[in-house]
């Protein structure tokens, strides 16, 4: 079947192809989609769009063949269901990168909002720390922070390793519960300022 040429032949093709004749689906897919492609071209601004369109908006046409034969001006409708398809497909291309973005904003405050936690984590054992007895504080940053043994601690110290033991479980509860008095009065004045 050749070109159509016209309107008589464009009629006589999509009555063809509304009843279901593949070849003459084929006549009107070749005829149309390079027109059709450089028309989407010019509203999606994407190759890879405007390639999607087209197929989308031609499988269209063969699913809804039937309707074919009604239509009196294929080309106006053509680019009618063609522009509207580009559009959807520009929405949701907009909005899957609008997920992208809130979902990388996301992490982006829950990395902050971790960071930020764990800064105050370390300011309140800072805090505790400056809190303990010298003794104790003594022992605890030469345990914790020097990585010395009970042993080495007393040594250096002049305390028996007993005491030096004592003095580390004593500034340890000490300053987890001054970092759990602490948190909770930063959560009930957060819940404070929120209500």
């Amino acid at each position: 079947m050749p070109y159509p040429s016209s309107l008589h032949q464009e009629t006589a093709l999509l009555q063809a192809v509304s009843q279901g004749d593949e070849r003459a689906f084929t006549v009107l897919y070749n005829h149309y989609h390079q027109r059709l492609g450089v028309h989407i071209y010019g509203i999606t601004k994407s190759a890879e769009l405007a390639e999607e369109v087209v197929h989308d908006v031609f499988l269209k046409i063969w699913l809804n063949r039937e309707m074919l034969a009604d239509i009196e001006n294929f080309p106006v409708y053509l680019y009618v269901v063609s522009k509207n398809a580009a559009l959807n497909c520009l929405k949701k291309t907009a909005r899957e990168q609008t997920k992208t973005t809130d979902l990388d904003t996301a992490l982006d405050y829950l990395q902050i909002t971790e960071t930020a936690e764990d800064d105050y984590r370390y300011l309140l054992i800072d805090e505790a720390i400056d809190r303990l007895p010298p003794q104790q504080r003594q022992v605890y940053l030469l345990s914790r922070h020097e990585r010395l043994t009970y042993a080495e601690v007393a040594l250096q110290m002049g305390l028996s390793k007993e005491t030096v033991k004592k003095y580390l479980q004593i500034a340890t509860e000490f300053i987890s519960t001054y970092i759990r008095k602490r948190l909770i009065i930063s959560i009930l004045t957060a819940i404070q300022i929120y209500f």
